[in-house]
């Protein structure tokens, strides 16, 4: 969910949006009352764009903390002792506004309150939606009912989540070149078509202000739209 601060800012990015379009693909402002489903739809890809960052940023920084709660338990701390400590940890070396530090303050009045630790990890999993830790907490939850070998359970969790989050960073190095590509792509229909009105000035005045013009903007608007959605969607992969 959007703060209200994001809210106002990706609406007015969004309302600008929409208005910029009205004027260059219908030369009218009236335009934007039917266009405001494109405000909408961008407010909802910034909304999965910023929750895509935030489960990225949260499974980086639960990997130090499984990290660090491995090395508590060596130390022999018991599993709930070791994931506090743990949580100072991260709380340090990440801040204590990240994801992590909230989390490991509500954690603490969970156990606090003699919740167990499984039922708060597996809570965070479920809330977070990110599948490593929806995976370390079901495992770990087995492990610890069973009595399995914590301490070498949260190792191999730690490294595996650290080879997926070093996979899908060199995924996303790679990717990087390509997003500026497109970004650029996403700009050359509107480059052009603003130069030829500057340097051709009535060259388009033709497809505005007529039925036959309108139809064949929409049209236009509709088939960018669609590379616009199809380009993200080549670029986008998920690890």
């Amino acid at each position: 969910m959007f703060s209200g601060k994001e809210f106002a800012l990706y609406a007015a990015q969004g309302l600008g949006l929409t208005v910029l379009i009205a004027w260059f693909f219908y030369r009218s402002l009236w335009a934007v009352l039917p266009l405001l489903p494109l405000a909408v739809l961008f407010l909802r890809r910034m909304q999965e764009r910023l929750g895509k960052d935030r489960r990225e940023k949260l499974a980086l920084q639960f990997r130090d903390l499984i990290l660090a709660a491995a090395a508590g338990l060596q130390a022999g701390y018991s599993v709930e002792n070791a994931f506090l400590t743990a949580g100072e940890d991260v709380e340090r070396l990440h801040g204590t506004d990240s994801l992590i530090a909230g989390e490991m303050r509500f954690m603490r009045r969970g156990i606090r309150n003699n919740i167990p630790l499984e039922q708060l990890l597996l809570d965070l999993g479920r809330r977070s939606g990110v599948g490593d830790v929806e995976d370390f907490a079901e495992v770990f939850s087995i492990a610890k009912r069973s009595g399995g070998a914590v301490c070498d359970m949260i190792r191999r969790s730690a490294a595996v989540t650290g080879d997926k989050i070093e996979i899908s960073g060199e995924i996303r190095t790679l990717l990087a070149s390509r997003k500026y590509e497109q970004k650029i792509m996403n700009l050359i229909p509107f480059l052009i078509v603003a130069y030829l009105q500057v340097t051709s000035k009535g060259f388009f005045d033709v497809l505005y202000g007529n039925p036959a013009g309108i139809l064949i903007m929409t049209a236009c608007l509709g088939v960018y739209l669609a590379a616009f959605l199809l380009s993200g969607k080549i670029v986008d992969i998920e690890v």
